[in-house]
């Protein structure tokens, strides 16, 4: 019984600000077009909606985001197969290196990484967030993914070899499937970490090419609409929600394997 009314407590503490937040976002805190303020209404997304920079900071959101995510799964691929695989000098101390570079804070490398993307001419653009995004990411997905790989015996290589099969076919007909739960735990945390990013997202934007969380950063001012920026937040939850959805299944049974 206590352990039942801690766990209800617990989840209670948890989901007390997201329901407060998706309970604001139905709700008028200054008047719209004939809403007035305190009704509940829809008033909030359709504005939202209908204003295209949000439009256009949602679909920059998207557009940096999945392309972080395939690239850091195509480089971590064969990267954690070359460290599950085979022993070279320093292999350790480079898997070890790499997870060094991703805990460190991003501020310390935004004045070299702007000076860069300027003279490349990626600021403003999703694909410059995307790279450097891809940078922190890729340690983390290379080492879930190697860890997944040297789960599966050295044996199933060399069986799919003897059968004939050349490298690429080897690894989008038998690897990939093999570790498809690890893949969908990298791209999980691929897709959390970039989405939830601040810091470079605010950087590479200085005039266009914003993101969402930029855009809510935006919607705070002198008297912000509080009904609007609920509604922005609970917006931004979506592609979280249907990137969960999407890899339930290998994100169950990646955990489950691990463990």
């Amino acid at each position: 019984m206590i352990r039942a009314l801690a766990l209800v407590a617990l989840a209670a503490f948890i989901l007390l600000p997201l329901t407060q937040a998706v309970m604001l976002s139905f709700i008028a805190t200054l008047p719209h077009d004939g809403v007035p303020e305190g009704s509940v209404s829809l008033v909030n997304y359709a504005n939202v909606l209908a204003a295209p920079e949000l439009r256009a900071a949602i679909g920059n959101s998207v557009i940096y985001v999945l392309l972080n995510v395939a690239l850091c799964i195509a480089i971590a691929l064969p990267a954690a197969y070359a460290l599950a695989r085979y022993r070279f000098l320093g292999d350790r101390h480079f898997l070890l290196m790499i997870l060094v570079f991703r805990v460190t804070p991003p501020v310390v490398l935004s004045l070299p990484i702007f000076i860069l993307f300027a003279k490349l001419g990626l600021v403003n653009s999703p694909v410059g967030i995307a790279l450097v995004h891809c940078l922190f990411n890729l340690p983390v997905a290379i080492w879930i993914l190697e860890s997944f790989i040297r789960a599966v015996p050295s044996e199933f290589d060399e069986t799919a070899f003897l059968d004939g099969h050349s490298g690429a076919s080897f690894f989008f007909r038998h690897l990939i499937p093999a570790i498809a739960p690890g893949i969908g735990v990298a791209a999980f945390f691929c897709f959390i970490f970039s989405w939830v990013e601040v810091v470079f997202a605010r950087i590479l934007t200085v005039t266009e090419g914003k993101p969402i969380t930029t855009a809510i950063n935006a919607m705070f001012g002198f008297q912000t609409d509080m009904g609007m920026v609920m509604a922005m937040t609970c917006l931004s939850l979506l592609p979280g929600v249907a990137m969960i959805w999407f890899v339930r299944n290998h994100i169950a049974r990646g955990f489950a394997l691990r463990a």
